[in-house]
């Protein structure tokens, strides 16, 4: 590879030129992504994508008045140290404020590029037209901005928020909370049933360890498999998945962990028994804020609810410990 600075001026130009035409169909791709939810900012990167393609066409009228019609295939691939772009336009869900902020990053990264650039030349002729493509640039940055301030006015931010909070909801908390429910209140019966029948914490840890973490696994697979995301929008299913198993494991190995405490601790088992305990009634209480915050689940209701199914379970676990 070829450092910018070793290009003849024709190449540099050629190199402007495809970039300008790269970032336009980036530009437009995010637009095509965001459109449904987001239509505030899908016309901001219809218009910056006009914007490139316009300066695209300037760029080849000065190539073409200078050197003709044939372009030489460069890329910004093959030249050392040229700001590459990253693939986001390959991802289905990018929040909106995600996709604006890469947008403000590929204008002010290209301008730098090309101050810099300037700097490092003998090229009278290179020097100058690095720093009227560090302009170019920045003009794109600057008009960026201003169509933030004509698009995105106080009502399309709250309908993006909105949308930002539902598209936060479906693919992290809905899978998080269902995962925590499963593993806190699922794996109670399991648990304390194998620690009234052994009174061996140790015994009782292990059992409680290979339910959590059997129960993680086979949430986050059903979750991956229950829902491709596609038409419920509830994002990817390997996130939903992963956000689930995973919190089905820290809700079972949350009163797990006390079966820890040695059997040679005097009254080792109580100890851990009611230490165990005390976590799942913290568990459930998180889950009622969890369902309060995001569901807007009354508090109380959801005490009451959490609280009678986890007793429910927590007792069933108990009397078949002790039968």
């Amino acid at each position: 590879m070829r450092a910018l600075s070793e290009l003849t001026e024709r190449e540099v130009l050629a190199l402007a030129i495809a970039n300008e035409e790269e970032d336009s169909r980036i530009y437009a791709s995010f637009s095509e992504t965001c459109r449904a939810e987001y239509p505030a900012s899908a016309k901001i990167f219809d218009e910056m994508a006009e914007e490139e393609r316009g300066h695209r066409s300037s760029l080849f009228n000065l190539y073409r008045e200078r050197f003709g019609e044939q372009l030489p295939p460069i890329r910004r691939e093959d030249v050392r140290g040229f700001p590459k772009r990253r693939n986001l336009w390959w991802e289905k869900e990018v929040p909106a404020e995600k996709l604006r902020a890469e947008a403000a990053l590929m204008e002010q990264t290209a301008a730098n590029f090309y101050d810099s650039a300037a700097t490092q030349v003998l090229d009278t002729r290179v020097r100058e037209l690095f720093l009227h493509l560090a302009e170019v640039e920045r003009g794109h940055e600057k008009k960026a901005e201003d169509l933030v301030g004509e698009h995105l006015t106080d009502n399309a931010k709250g309908v993006e928020a909105a949308a930002n909070h539902r598209r936060f909801v479906l693919t992290y908390v809905q899978p998080g909370l269902a995962g925590l429910i499963d593993g806190s209140v699922s794996t109670l019966a399991p648990l304390f049933a194998a620690a009234f029948a052994t009174k061996n914490n140790f015994e009782t840890f292990l059992i409680g360890f290979a339910a959590s973490v059997g129960a993680g696994i086979s949430m986050g697979i059903t979750e991956a498999m229950s829902d491709d995301g596609k038409i419920s929008g509830r994002g990817s299913p390997w996130i939903r998945g992963t956000v689930c198993g995973v919190m089905t494991t820290v809700g079972g190995l949350g009163h797990t962990l006390p079966f820890l405490i040695p059997n040679s601790w005097p009254n080792a088992f109580w100890l851990a028994t009611s230490i165990a305990a005390i976590i799942v009634a913290v568990e459930l209480v998180a889950i009622a804020w969890v369902r309060t915050k995001y569901m807007e689940t009354p508090f109380i209701r959801s005490i009451i609810q959490v609280v009678v199914g986890g007793a429910l379970v927590l007792a069933v676990g108990i009397l078949i410990g002790s039968s």
